[in-house]
């Protein structure tokens, strides 16, 4: 698995060694000797990692991080600082100005090359979401407002053996406003997470009844628990441990004796990173809600409505009603196309007020709507296709400043027959609606015998 990785380091030698290494196991390394430098090349060339030194003059790894992650363009990047500094103040600092880790100079390449591994996977998810989420806003999505930054309102469940370890978390994470549940086996934390409405989980790898890593391995292998953020606790003596464990999926680690200032930027790095992806998810679901929505009606479309009644075609019984406002063309001639618009935006909120919820209201082109009906007998299509030329006819549709228009609609309707494709049913129906209207309008009919020989409907 490639990536494209930006090592900054005021040293050529570090430079250069950090290269070799990386090319090594076939990365595409490229170099840069200042932060400045590193601004730019990370906005130009737009790397999947960038391993950034913390001392340089000038332009410090603090200042250079602050600015990656204020610049739209480069702010979904890992950062992963590489320091001589082992302070816990100063691995804080950096978490706060958005780094994702801290490695220790002289580099662990295999600590290397497991956090490269896991920060590559978790930039592969938020890429692609965060490419469907810019087509969404090419198609007229606007985009929610950003997530919070707060650990406010964060629920985290906490799975550790140790009862003081449990007490201490609690108090410091209480402070911050967090929800914390604690378990204290890893068969308690499988239950408790599968519930969902977790935001973090904080595992200890030294669980009862079993350890961290598996619960880790299980949690990935789910769907439910996939994208859940892992912070996994270990002991100084569980490095091996810990690089498994990114290696099966885990986000992050903290180190006994947990620093409570290191685990709140921790943990506030992974909440802001799963409240961003489901602000990406919830705009993609609101484009393919668009993509299958009508935009004036706020009915299905015609595209959706198709697909839908295939389905229900396979699976069974049927009912089809085709509906059409009467005299549409006059309404749009004589008092404006806006008044139609609102015409048959009323039209659409009273077919949805009166239907059942199992139905699909559709709007099928102009001023032509259908409904679907699955399971539907003759008798109950009959009775929602009356009901429904009822409720448009029975008051007038409010057209703004007091005016009114008396509107009324044609509706055919037609019951799937055994073998019949869906563009025979729509052909009934069709049948049975001009005979409707031909009949005088504002009626209902239902197809008969002879109203299945007529041509075909094109239903793309």
């Amino acid at each position: 698995m490639s990536a494209r990785i930006l090592v900054v380091d005021d040293i050529a030698a570090n430079l250069r060694l950090l290269e070799a290494r990386l090319n090594a196991e076939y990365y595409d390394v490229a170099l840069a000797s200042s932060g400045p430098e590193a601004l730019r090349c990370a906005e130009e060339w737009l790397p999947d990692i960038i391993l950034l030194d913390v001392m340089m003059p000038g332009m410090d790894g603090y200042e250079v991080c602050r600015r990656l992650k204020a610049n739209p363009e480069t702010a979904h990047i890992p950062v992963v600082m590489v320091t001589a500094l082992v302070d816990p103040a100063e691995r804080v600092r950096g978490l706060e100005a958005g780094a994702d880790d801290f490695l220790s100079k002289p580099v662990d390449h295999l600590t290397l090359f497991a956090r490269l591994r896991a920060l590559q996977r978790m930039k592969q998810v938020l890429d692609a979401f965060r490419l469907r989420a810019e087509t969404a806003q090419d198609l007229g999505v606007v985009p929610q407002t950003p997530p919070s930054e707060s650990l406010s309102g964060a629920v985290v469940l906490l799975a550790t053996e140790d009862i003081n370890e449990a007490e201490l978390l609690g108090s410091v994470l209480a402070a911050e406003g967090v929800m914390l549940r604690v378990t204290s086996s890893d068969a308690e934390a499988w239950a408790e997470l599968s519930r969902g409405q977790h935001d973090v989980a904080l595992l200890s790898l030294s669980l009862q009844g079993g350890d961290g890593l598996r619960l880790t391995s299980r949690l990935r292998a789910q769907a439910a628990t996939r994208d859940l953020p892992l912070i996994l606790i270990a002991d100084a003596d569980q490095r091996a441990q810990v690089l498994r464990g990114f290696d099966l999926g885990a986000s992050d680690h903290v180190l006994r004796p947990t620093d409570a200032n290191e685990l709140r930027a921790r943990l506030r790095n992974q909440v802001r990173r799963k409240r961003y992806q489901e602000r990406l998810r919830a705009d993609l679901d609101r484009s393919l809600e668009m993509a299958v929505t009508d935009s004036l009606t706020g009915l299905r479309n015609r595209r959706y409505v198709t697909r839908h009644l295939e389905g229900l075609l396979r699976a069974g019984q049927v009912a089809l009603l085709l509906l059409d406002v009467d005299r549409f063309k006059t309404v749009n001639d004589t008092h404006g196309h806006a008044v139609g618009d609102l015409v048959l935006s009323e039209v659409a909120s009273r077919l949805k007020e009166h239907l059942r919820s199992v139905d699909v209201a559709a709007r099928f082109g102009g001023e032509e709507f259908v409904v679907a009906m699955g399971g539907a007998n003759e008798e109950e299509a009959l009775q929602v296709a009356e009901r429904l030329r009822a409720t448009v006819a029975e008051r007038p549709v409010p057209t703004g400043q007091g005016g009114q228009l008396h509107v009324t609609t044609s509706i055919g309707v037609a019951l799937a027959r055994s073998g019949e494709g869906l563009s025979t049913l729509l052909r009934a129906a069709d049948a049975a609606l001009y005979r409707a209207k031909a009949n005088g309008r504002n009626r209902v009919e239902i197809a008969g015998i002879e109203d299945w020989k007529r041509r075909p409907v094109d239903v793309a």
